[in-house]
């Protein structure tokens, strides 16, 4: 298998455990504080990637990536989880997942800032036309409905893009696990002491759900994704292996529907098959 392919291979895997995300996050918020949500899935995982780093021996970053690593950390570990936190407190699931057809758009924007790279101007033509139609989505079904969730699932993926740009730069040199280790350590000292102050007074309240959800997240959402799809970005070029993320709605919206009973519109599964459409032809002239 050629490096292109691995990196479309390890891309999709990482999309895969991404696509439960915000699932995960709408159940684990309805007994959880978003903002202790936030801290305490950064915090266990920041513990789980420093015992990785020590275990493993791996060496300290550079004095210049620590900025980098400061943005990657500024941007996914805490960003990126607390603003779609909030918003799920104003939006379904579902609804939240289709804002997921703009982050290929976004990371393809920072990878070109951020990473260098020169996308041909047909990709932008199929970039461009899958961001619209999740745009006319979140206009004609719940932008009037919720303009606070929507807006801040709007930050969120502007966030994220850049965070995944960043982390993709730093990964060409200290690899991809690394990257985002080295990123959850960095904020764990903040991250740990916030969660011991925003720690809820009981849990009693907190059910199985709940806990599965901040489980799923701080492990597989903070970290196991990211090795994979940091790993995708470097192996197959952040503009093109970043369009696969427009599968992600088909696959989050089906776990919505069958996880949470929530309903899955018509206009929702023709947004989603809009915006996969968009990926072919954006892949073709990513490079």
């Amino acid at each position: 298998m050629d490096k292109t392919a691995n990196g479309l291979l390890n891309g999709f895997i990482g999309v895969l455990i991404f696509s439960g995300s915000l699932p995960a996050t709408r159940v684990a918020v309805a007994d959880f504080d978003p903002i202790f949500l936030t801290v305490a899935r950064a915090a266990i995982a920041g513990l789980l990637g420093l015992v990785l780093l020590l275990a493993l021996r791996q060496k300290r970053p550079e004095p210049a990536d620590l900025l980098p690593l400061a943005v990657v950390a500024l941007c996914v570990v805490v960003g990126f989880p607390l603003l779609t936190a909030l918003a799920l407190q104003h939006v379904t699931s579902a609804h939240s997942i289709v804002f997921v057809g703009l982050l290929p758009l976004a990371t393809a924007i920072f990878g070109v800032l951020r990473g260098g790279e020169r996308p041909r101007p047909a990709f932008w033509v199929f970039a461009g036309l899958g961001s619209l139609c999740v745009v006319g989505f979140a206009w004609t079904q719940g932008f009037a409905a919720s303009p606070v969730g929507d807006l801040l699932m709007l930050a969120a993926i502007v966030a994220c893009g850049l965070g995944y740009a960043e982390g993709a730069r730093l990964s060409r040199h200290l690899g991809g696990w690394q990257v985002i280790s080295w990123a959850l350590v960095l904020s764990l000292p903040i991250m740990a002491g916030l969660t011991l102050l925003t720690l809820p007074a009981s849990f009693a309240q907190a059910g199985t759900p709940a806990w599965l959800g901040l489980a799923y997240v701080s492990l597989f959402s903070m970290l196991i994704g990211f090795v994979f799809w940091y790993r995708g970005l470097v192996q197959g070029g952040i503009a093109a292996v970043g369009q696969l993320q427009l599968l992600q709605p088909f696959f989050g919206l089906s776990l919505a529907a069958l996880l949470l009973g929530e309903t899955v519109g018509w206009q929702m599964v023709a947004t989603s098959i809009a915006v996969v459409a968009c990926v072919a032809g954006a892949r073709r002239f990513a490079r």
